[in-house]
């Protein structure tokens, strides 16, 4: 892979392609649930929200590997 398809977040090397792709996984677990909460549990909107939040990052999790290169000395 190209250094140019690579961007540094926060200290980390991310895939841009794989960065915005977890992003669409996560909102739309998040607003999945977030509006069938809305729709059958309008009081527990933030925790279904919450909750699709992390199972969104736990499905990037295991579909994305991590790009860091490992060099030892």
């Amino acid at each position: 892979m190209d250094n140019k398809e690579k961007i540094n977040i926060w200290g980390d090397v991310v895939s841009i392609k794989d960065l915005l792709l977890s992003i669409f996984i996560t909102l739309v677990t998040t607003m999945g649930l977030y509006f069938y909460a809305k729709a059958f549990q309008p009081s527990y909107v933030l925790f279904f929200g919450l909750g699709g939040a992390v199972i969104g990052f736990i499905i990037s999790s295991f579909i994305f590997s991590p790009k860091r290169v490992v060099e030892a000395e």
